[in-house]
């Protein structure tokens, strides 16, 4: 990893910046606080090394709007999208518009170090194939065909009783289906399932 990447941290939540700043200098990594996605495009320029975690929900330039900005400038830089539970869906619009990864609060500051680390590595070998990505597809083409429709439809953000509402069965079955998936790709959370199936270039 580059010795001058840099973590930008985006969030309007004074406490917020300054919790994850404690916590990434503390893991050697280098950090910069912007109070809003505005802050952050007003003051830095790329080509730029490093990554940006910022929240989703924030005033003015959310973080959908920010990814779109993004793109609109042909900025590289990878992004990690913090949300919330209820903020899932969104996140996984998100992750559509470009983010490199999103992260569901309240997170074990384990894994938001593990991803960033991540972010970063894949950020330096970028030219490479992602040899990741193969291997999540492998685990998707093991699925049955209803095994990939609930996929689907957790991807979309749905709750189970919708899911089992479109598909004609029950909640349980869906339940059942569920946890199958989850086995088979390897997922701990339905979180980190959407991660690896929107890197593995799945949508519903």
């Amino acid at each position: 990893m580059s010795d001058d990447a840099i973590v930008h941290v985006i969030d309007d939540d004074l406490a917020v910046r300054q919790s994850l700043a404690f916590l990434l200098s503390s893991d050697g990594l280098a950090v910069r606080l912007h109070e809003g996605a505005g802050s952050f495009l007003d003051s830095v320029r790329e080509p730029v090394s490093g990554c940006v975690l910022t929240d989703v929900r924030m005033p003015e330039i959310d973080g959908l709007e920010f990814l779109s900005r993004l793109r609109e400038r042909g900025a590289t830089i990878p992004v990690i999208v913090m949300t919330g539970h209820a903020d899932v869906p969104l996140a996984v619009e998100a992750m559509k518009r470009g983010a490199a990864d999103f992260i569901e609060k309240p997170f074990d500051d384990a894994v938001l170090l593990g991803a960033i680390r991540t972010v970063l590595a894949r950020q330096e070998r970028s030219g490479q194939v992602d040899s990741r990505a193969a291997e999540i597809q492998d685990r998707i083409a093991k699925l049955s065909e209803r095994e990939r429709q609930v996929l689907d439809g957790l991807i979309a953000g749905k709750p189970n009783k919708i899911i089992a509402f479109d598909l004609e069965i029950s909640p349980r079955t869906v339940e059942i289906y569920r946890a199958n998936v989850m086995t088979k790709m390897q997922a701990g959370s339905l979180s980190e399932l959407v991660r690896l199936a929107l890197r593995a270039g799945r949508n519903p």
